[in-house]
Parts: structure tokens; sequence; C-alpha cells
């Protein structure tokens, strides 16, 4: 879907968490509601929207959610009859939403727009070192057990770089927010970066 397309429905996944573009969702699901939500889904080929939750007050049930989101196409749901079930996915792009609504079950729904996704823009020689660094974290992570990452790997991109160290590094759920949100992918390597150095992780 490309920028500009007419709004479309898309059913929201509030979460306690940012996803992004290219990265893995796997999420505990608790409400009756939200795993019927996702099951319908899944049997159907639906996308969702996952948005973050942030407390606000006046809101129903005391939170908002942000305004923009990431599309994501599920894949697996684990134990779904259990009373919480394990929900993979991953996601594709971005988007934002034009107009909210809840329905009468408490469900939320979007007319929701799709956002250009990163432009495949290669990083800047300064920001080199976050690629290497990011080669060096995924092969401690192996070591570990972990596959946080889908593959094929492209350190090649700016996006695709700070995206992933989104992911990993312990930043604030408003500050990764903000982050996602960038439509400059060097941008907000710069800032990954700065964030790197600051945390003496690069030099």
């Amino acid at each position: 879907m490309a920028e500009g397309d007419a709004g479309f429905d898309l059913p929201l996944l509030p979460l306690q968490s940012v996803l992004f573009p290219g990265g893995l969702l796997s999420v505990k699901v608790f409400e009756p509601r939200l795993i019927d939500l996702v099951v319908r889904c899944l049997r159907e080929g639906r996308p969702v929207g996952v948005v973050a939750r942030r407390p606000a007050g006046g809101g129903p049930d005391g939170c908002a959610l942000e305004e923009i989101g990431c599309i994501a196409e599920l894949s697996e749901i684990e134990n779904p009859q259990s009373g919480v079930c394990q929900l993979r996915g991953h996601g594709t792009q971005r988007f934002s939403t034009l107009k909210l609504h809840r329905e009468d079950d408490g469900l939320w729904t979007a007319q929701a727009r799709p956002l250009l996704a990163d432009l495949p823009l290669p990083p800047t020689e300064r920001l080199i070192g976050s690629a290497r660094a990011l080669a060096s974290a995924i092969g401690s992570l192996r070591d570990q057990g972990q596959a946080p990452f889908l593959e094929p790997y492209r350190f090649g991109e700016a996006g695709w770089l700070a995206n992933r160290w989104c992911e990993i590094l312990p930043i604030p759920l408003a500050a990764k927010q903000r982050l996602m949100e960038l439509p400059d992918p060097l941008a907000r390597l710069e800032l990954v970066d700065d964030f790197l150095r600051s945390k003496g992780v690069l030099k």
C-alpha cells in the first residue's frame, strides 16, 4: 500500500510496546475479546494494526492510543482456547490513524492510512560502526540461543539498522514511539548512534 491511498479499516491491537516495520511480533494475549480478534484475523488472513498505549487522563480505560502504529501480518497463535495465547507475526508498514472508533465490545478499529516505507539509504561513514556493532550483537544473541530478528539482515540500510537497534536497546516506550514515527531513516539511525556512543557501545 502506498502513502496517499484512501483510508482502510484496520482492527487494532493495543500493546505496551512499539512494533517496527520488519520486526518480529511475539506477545501473550490475555483478554478473551482480543484472543477472538486475532484468531479471526489469522483465519481470514487479515492484518492488525499494532499501536502503543500511553496513559492519558480522560481517555477510555484511562489510556489513549498513539496515532501512528505498524501493520502486522499474523503467522501463528498458540493455545487460543486456554485463556492466554502466544501470538506471533511481523511488522510490515507504518500507518497513521485518520479516525478512531471503539466497538460495543471494547475493541478498537481505525480508519488508517499507510505511510511510506523507509528509503533503502545506506548508513553514512560515521554510522558504519552501528552496523558492525549490531552484527556483533546478533552473534552474541545467537550464542545465547536467541534469534530476535527476521532474515535476511540488511546491514546496508539505515532504517533497518535503526529499527533493529530500537527493538533491543533499553529505550523508554515514548522514545521508541518517536523513533518509529521518524520518516527519515538516516535521522533515526543518527539518534540511535548518539545513544550507543553515550552508553560506550561505540567510540
